[in-house]
């Protein structure tokens, strides 16, 4: 989301331990590496933390590379990878092929296989199985998410994000990348995991304590006023706990009671880390998606992304990770863009449903960035202000993975 008067790097209140999202092109403050290296990684993540230090768990490697971002260049592999895994992405794009919407009504029970955990295990891909929402598909993406090619909001359909990310995992395994679901793909999924794609999850009283908002204004103005951003149900944080769509969490589990300690329900049972450091980043324009590649030129993840738009363009080029911080404050100048009647500057607190959602991962091009968003289930699908939008999940998987000075190349 473009920021131009803000979000550029952030800056830690030293009396209060809190980090703010400002415009500025000084340095994020560096920190110790050992420190970074052994904060927790939970799994799943709680997104319900508002890490309040943010500034102080920044990137401990602040040292950026004297070569110059736009001296770097792409090698051979990775373009290959890049022209392959990009071209079906657009394809699938350009398609007729309509992106089933969710909603919470009820499954079909004529659909095929069922929607238990031990269906949704079991479950296996058929040729016959065709555009829809199935129990083979929501399996599918639990597995695609685990194996780093993320769809997006898993809801079990068909869609546009699903498409890509199996074209991703093709590329990564050495497959033709169709896109296309088809049994190699499938065998592949399956082979590449070590645990049930679902599992039964009891509601805890930890889940319910928040702290919530009982709701998020759509006026900044009042936003500014409130505490936090959080999370304003629980089957919002559900949802984004367990990567899933929140429509579809609810109708896996119809009859539940989510504000009930002791209730159990499915979910998927995911991963929140990439395996290793990332080296290369793409923001690919036009497949709508960033491409992750190690230190030996191979590709290694894809997340769904929203990049710019026609009327607030991402930038074009080669720019560097500068840092990144937890949970930012966001702060929102009429001179970058109106919202509302808000016509002087506003500080708004931090929370999943910030503007720019949990994270901030910091770059070297002024007010630039790469962030989480309130809106899981819409990434790839709307625009940003110019920077690059991910689900709050993939941002943090990120954020984790990426030293000062990875570099991010953006491309048409």
């Amino acid at each position: 989301m473009l920021v131009r008067s803000i979000l550029a790097v952030s800056l830690s209140y030293i009396m209060c331990q809190t980090a703010f999202a400002v415009s500025s092109e000084t340095p994020v403050a560096t920190t110790d590496a050992t420190a970074v290296a052994s904060l927790p990684v939970a799994d799943p993540i709680d997104p319900l933390v508002l890490d309040n230090k943010g500034a102080s768990q920044v990137m401990a490697d602040q040292q950026v590379s004297n070569t110059s971002a736009s001296e770097v260049q792409i090698s051979t592999e990775e373009q290959k990878h890049i022209d392959n895994v990009s071209h079906t992405a657009q394809t699938i794009d350009a398609g007729t092929t309509a992106e089933k919407q969710n909603t919470t009504k009820a499954f079909n029970k004529s659909e095929k296989g069922t929607w238990t955990v031990d269906g949704l295990n079991n479950s296996e891909w058929s040729s016959s199985l065709g555009r829809g929402q199935f129990p083979a598909y929501a399996r599918a993406q639990v597995m695609l998410n685990n194996a780093h090619a993320s769809p997006g909001a898993i809801d079990g359909s068909s869609g546009k994000n699903m498409l890509k990310a199996i074209a991703s995992f093709q590329q990564m395994q050495g497959l033709k990348t169709t896109g296309a679901l088809d049994q190699e793909t499938w065998d592949a999924l399956v082979t590449a995991q070590d645990k049930p794609a679902f599992q039964e999850y009891t509601i805890s009283e930890s889940d319910l304590k928040g702290p919530y908002a009982k709701e998020i204004p759509h006026d900044y103005a009042l936003q500014a006023k409130m505490k936090g951003l959080y999370y304003t149900r629980v089957t919002e944080m559900l949802g984004e706990k367990f990567h899933m769509d929140e429509g579809f969490l609810k109708q896996l589990n119809p009859k539940a009671d989510f504000n009930k300690i002791g209730q159990k329900i499915i979910v998927t049972n995911i991963r929140n880390n990439l395996s290793e450091d990332i080296h290369l980043i793409v923001a690919h324009k036009g497949a709508k998606q960033l491409y992750l590649f190690n230190s030996k030129n191979q590709m290694v993840g894809s997340f769904p992304a929203t990049i710019g738009s026609s009327d607030t363009p991402s930038p074009t080029g080669t720019y560097k990770v500068t840092g990144v911080t937890p949970n930012p404050w966001y702060s929102y100048s009429p001179s970058n863009f109106v919202q509302g009647n808000n016509l002087k500057p506003l500080s708004l607190p931090p929370g999943p449903n910030a503007p720019v959602g949990n994270i901030w991962i910091a770059l070297s091009k002024r007010s630039f960035g790469i962030h989480g968003t309130p809106n899981p289930s819409t990434i790839s699908k709307t625009a940003s202000h110019g920077c690059i939008r991910l689900t709050n999940w993939d941002a943090n998987d990120l954020g984790r993975k990426v030293k000062s000075g990875t570099v991010v190349k953006f491309l048409e």
